[in-house]
């Protein structure tokens, strides 16, 4: 029995072949076009093993719908990329393969693959923030995605501005909530250049370390998880994820005992590969979501 999965970025696909051990037989990537190219790569990819695939989890951009009991369950719904907007995609996968297919967000894989096989490996409860192009966050409780009417959006959770920072803010619905002041393009437009063109000694990290510390207060008095993973581009150096460690510290003040924060606060064990081992778990253990 053979397993797929799909990461299904707005920018990228990976797409991906695995066994009942969750080891990747083959993968590939390729561009985020049009759904009609896209898709066609994706159903070309799968053909080879079509014989042997039992199930495909997915773990897409969004917003998507994940009430099965919705005529748009497996849609992706009101995103910004105008030709995904009310895309059937696993209706559209249905057509091609007719095997079971675990739908989810890109970001609950990619907190799943973390929680199977990554740091959050034999805890209960783990969230896992992408800090990149966009912020998500995902949430398992007792082996269960944290969801109700929808996915949750904590990348949009309203932060403190801090004193220094004098940029409104990116995102155009609510301007300056954590992704509209933290995400990867709220760092270039502030400052001009990408955040890895900056030296780590830039005062701008000081902020930027503010506000992730600041979402992980929050999730820390909402959720009281085990574990925070923050995984995506921003987080990508190293001197970042001290900064927040430390600022949380401050924020925090004592006021709940946490696990070690060089242990709550961490970065994804499995780097890049977390959200497609993700959707490969998620394909071998859906029942159980």
């Amino acid at each position: 029995m053979l397993y797929g999965a799909i990461e299904a970025g707005g920018t990228k696909f990976v797409c991906a072949i695995g066994d009942e051990e969750l080891s990747m037989i083959e993968r590939v990537s390729f561009p985020t076009t049009t759904p009609e190219e896209t898709m066609q790569r994706v159903i070309d990819f799968f053909e080879e093993y079509r014989d042997e695939l039992v199930s495909i989890g997915v773990g897409s951009f969004g917003p998507i719908d994940l009430q099965r009991a919705s005529a748009t369950y497996g849609f992706i719904t009101s995103t910004p990329k105008l030709a995904w907007q009310n895309f059937d995609f696993v209706g559209t996968l249905k057509r091609s393969f007719n095997v079971s297919i675990s739908w989810t967000t890109d970001v609950n894989a990619a907190c799943y693959g973390e929680y199977v096989l990554g740091h959050g490996k034999g805890l209960s409860s783990v969230v896992y923030y992408t800090i990149g192009t966009g912020i998500g966050g995902g949430a398992i409780q007792n082996g269960r995605f944290i969801e109700g009417f929808s996915h949750p959006e904590m990348g949009h959770m309203l932060i403190k501005r801090h004193p220094e920072d004098l940029f409104a803010g990116n995102c155009p619905f609510h301007h300056d909530c954590l992704e509209g002041m933290a995400a990867g393009p709220a760092i270039e437009k502030r400052m001009g250049v990408k955040g890895q063109e900056l030296l780590e000694e830039d005062p701008f990290w000081a902020i930027e370390a503010s506000y992730i510390a600041q979402c992980a207060y929050n999730t820390t008095l909402i959720l009281s998880p085990d574990i925070i993973i923050f995984g995506g581009g921003v987080m990508k150096q190293e001197h970042l994820k001290k900064k927040v460690q430390a600022e949380f510290v401050r924020l925090i003040n004592r006021y709940v005992d946490t696990p070690s924060v060089s242990e709550y606060i961490v970065t994804p064990k499995l780097a890049d590969n977390a959200g497609i081992i993700g959707c490969l778990a998620l394909a071998r253990d859906q029942r159980n979501l």
